[in-house]
């Protein structure tokens, strides 16, 4: 069985472990993916904006800039779907990433079959696109908030909010549910379209600082109301 990808897949990976870089690319390379490397901060920058990718890998710690500065310049940039490496593994750590725009990460104990499904995984979401000649899906609107999906942008009050990939999938998933409870396992499977384990707590990030940027207060919530047990729903503020 042939699980290769139709098409080449640009992978960038950006870690100063050289070693690890030669892995990967061995790894990946026969199963149809394109893999560049670079080895510091400032190089990774560079190289993500210069070129188009279907995904990075990116190590937190590296030689000139770290991953959580890395991954702030490409998000002011690109929405490509980013795969943090963590030789730590601390919880902090992990939460800081997904805050500022990681779609996932992995403790560089990893095997060489997780990596290449999580990779799978993220990279699965920007690959599908809509036909040119559909027509372009009409604005999402409760009550103060508006969500384009043709640009993939989202206001409360006209004031812009600053969204990364996997909030903004959040928001469209609940918005298109207004009114109804979503349960956090079918959350995660709309917006990152990967099979989480039921335990994985990532999407309870997520909603954090996703009701952090509504200006959302989860004791006395505007927008997204917590149903212990069962997941979270998004409610008109206008109709209360």
């Amino acid at each position: 069985m042939n699980s290769s990808p139709s098409l080449a897949t640009r992978v960038l990976v950006i870690d100063d472990d050289r070693k690890l870089c030669r892995l990967i690319r061995d790894y990946l390379g026969p199963l149809g993916y394109e893999v560049e490397t670079v080895h510091t901060g400032p190089e990774g920058v560079e190289r993500a904006a210069a070129e188009s990718w279907q995904a990075v890998i990116l190590d937190l710690m590296l030689p000139g800039l770290d991953g959580f500065e890395v991954l702030k310049q490409i998000r002011k940039s690109s929405d490509v779907p980013v795969l943090m490496l963590t030789a730590r593994g601390d919880e902090a750590d992990r939460i800081v990433g997904l805050e500022i725009g990681a779609d996932d990460y992995l403790p560089k104990t990893f095997s060489t079959r997780e990596l290449l499904a999580r990779l799978r995984a993220v990279t699965r979401r920007s690959a599908r696109t809509r036909p040119a000649a559909e027509p372009a899906p009409e604005e999402l609107v409760v009550g103060p908030l508006r969500i384009s999906p043709e640009t993939r942008a989202a206001w409360v009050d006209e004031v812009a909010l600053d969204l990364t990939p996997v909030e903004y999938d959040l928001l469209v998933s609940l918005a298109r549910a207004k009114g109804r409870v979503r349960s956090r396992e079918a959350l995660l499977e709309e917006a990152r379209d990967r099979n989480y384990d039921v335990f994985d707590r990532s999407i309870d990030v997520h909603i954090s600082a996703l009701r952090k940027k509504l200006g959302d207060d989860p004791k006395n919530p505007r927008f997204i109301r917590t149903y212990r047990g069962a997941g979270y729903m998004l409610i008109n503020p206008d109709a209360s």
